[in-house]
């Protein structure tokens, strides 16, 4: 079995996989420090909360936007499961080409769905994430990452408005019945919401436009994106599990070297 990992700047996710069979996911919070034993007996346990023996696993990737977090990692991969995991990092074969001025600075995470979405939906595609930013990158016809798009993510925009309001609370970031906020809870849903809706909207017209890409597909990804995927029709597909499918996709290209 293969255990596929996204270390994001809020949340691990981590899935088993038997085959191309997704068996189970999980998450833990990226930014409680923890030593790899911590990281070990905890990522044992969940997996094994599953119903899966965590001496099953015999293989191990990782996506990771956090450096500070890989040494006590990789090491309790190894302490614990006895893998020496896969990283996506320069050099590993992904299937697509990076054509921007500076490849290096394209984030694994955008990397790996980026190879999902073209090898599970064909090119031209637009792969959105909503995360901790937003991003919209597009891969071109013939699988090459051309352009990005960069803006804040949702939950990190309302907490921004919130933090700094001192009159505005924190709300749950749901949509609301009517744009027509009557109370300050359901008018800072709104803005939140169908601001972030506006956003993807006139971003995926822009981009289309411009590239040139009038067919581009439009593949979401990200927790909170299925909020916004069930509100335009700019989205062609929310994949809630594209960057573990992208991890297992990468994994399986480079066992085959």
């Amino acid at each position: 079995m293969l255990l596929v990992i996204d270390i994001g700047n809020t949340n691990i996710t981590l899935g088993v996989f038997r085959g191309e069979e997704l068996l189970g996911t999980f998450r833990m919070m990226t930014k409680l420090p923890r030593t790899s034993d911590e990281y070990g007996v905890m990522i044992r346990e969940l997996v094994e909360r599953q119903g899966i023996m965590s001496t099953d696993i015999s293989a191990a990737i990782v996506a990771s936007v956090v450096p500070d977090v890989m040494h006590s990692f990789g090491s309790a991969m190894i302490k614990y499961f006895g893998i020496r995991p896969v990283v996506v990092s320069a050099g590993i074969k992904t299937g697509i080409r990076i054509v921007t001025e500076n490849p290096k600075q394209v984030g694994a995470d955008r990397i790996v769905d980026a190879v999902a979405a073209y090898t599970l939906h064909g090119g031209p595609v637009i792969v959105i994430d909503y995360g901790t930013a937003t991003t919209y990158d597009v891969v071109g016809p013939d699988g090459t990452f051309e352009a990005a798009v960069i803006a804040p993510g949702i939950r990190t925009s309302a907490k921004a408005m919130w933090g700094e309001a001192a009159m505005l609370p924190a709300v749950e970031l749901k949509k609301p019945d009517s744009v027509l906020g009557r109370e300050t809870i359901a008018s800072m849903q709104a803005g939140i919401v169908f601001g972030q809706i506006g956003q993807t909207e006139y971003i995926v017209e822009r981009i289309r436009r411009e590239s040139g890409y009038t067919d581009a597909k439009v593949v979401a990804s990200g927790g909170l994106g299925k909020i916004i995927a069930g509100e335009t029709d700019v989205i062609d597909v929310y994949d809630p599990q594209l960057t573990l499918k992208g991890l297992r996709i990468i994994y399986e290209r480079n066992r085959r070297r």
